[in-house]
């Protein structure tokens, strides 16, 4: 297979640390030709932003996900906005949004992180990389606010909710969760989605899909991701991954 875009991924982690030059130059080979980095925090968006500049089939996202709330620094906007403006190899925003699933999450200061980069967004006219975890009805809302061009991403939601998202204009991004034992739910929502808006993506170093669950993932993996996507949309494996280069391309506005 070739014509890969994994469009979101996270290089940056440790999990990369002992051999990530030596895997990021083999994955070409391996039928990806591009990739997507979603930042985490703003550390992850100056690594990022370095690796995008190093590879040319890489590109990267500015942002910082909900899970930092409470180690951002106070000039963390600034350090986003400047970094997106730094380099056109940035293209997006993110990862951004809500996540309620552990215990002792400050819901107003998310939803504060969260509507301060889409603003920021909507300020650079770059779409967004939205995170929503136990956070449906939050993250909606919220998206049906600022009405942001961007995917939610690893999506976790029900059918209902996909097509909430897609009334927006969104994209809808899916991992190799499609290829596990307990994947209904993902599936389901996978068959409302219209081939135009799907996206593919890892989420590496996790979410790998089966048969390497539990496994550090890479971007060669998404083949086994996209293998589950067109038996259930019900086209050819070569074809579903082409259509979903060219709708990243289209979103991340790559020529």
């Amino acid at each position: 297979m070739n014509n890969i875009f994994d469009t979101h991924a996270h290089y940056a982690d440790h999990a990369f640390d002992i051999d990530r030059d030596i895997l990021l130059e083999s994955l070409p080979e391996k039928g990806v030709k591009y990739i997507m980095l979603a930042s985490s925090s703003v550390d992850d968006t100056a690594e990022n932003a370095v690796l995008a500049e190093k590879y040319d089939y890489i590109y990267a996202a500015s942002g910082v996900h909900p899970e930092s709330v409470d180690s951002n620094p106070e000039n963390y906007l600034d350090i986003v906005r400047n970094t997106a403006l730094s380099s056109e190899k940035i293209r997006a925003i993110g990862e951004i949004g809500l996540d309620y699933h552990y215990e002792g999450y400050n819901r107003n200061k998310q939803i504060e992180l969260f509507e301060e980069q889409l603003l920021l967004a909507k300020e650079l006219d770059l779409p967004v990389i939205v995170h929503s975890r136990d956070a449906c009805e939050d993250t909606l809302n919220i998206l049906k606010k600022y009405k942001p061009a961007g995917v939610v991403h690893c999506f976790s939601g029900s059918a209902e909710t996909a097509k909430e998202v897609i009334k927006l204009g969104m994209y809808i991004g899916f991992t190799g969760v499609l290829t596990f034992k307990n994947a209904r739910k993902a599936l389901k929502a996978l068959e409302t989605v219209p081939l135009d808006k799907l996206l593919l993506e890892t989420d590496c170093p996790y979410m790998a899909p089966v048969p390497f669950r539990g496994k550090r993932c890479d971007s060669s993996m998404i083949i086994h991701t996209a293998e589950k996507a067109a038996e259930i949309k019900n086209v050819d494996v070569q074809e579903l991954i082409d259509i979903t280069c060219e709708n990243a391309k289209r979103f991340y506005n790559i020529k």
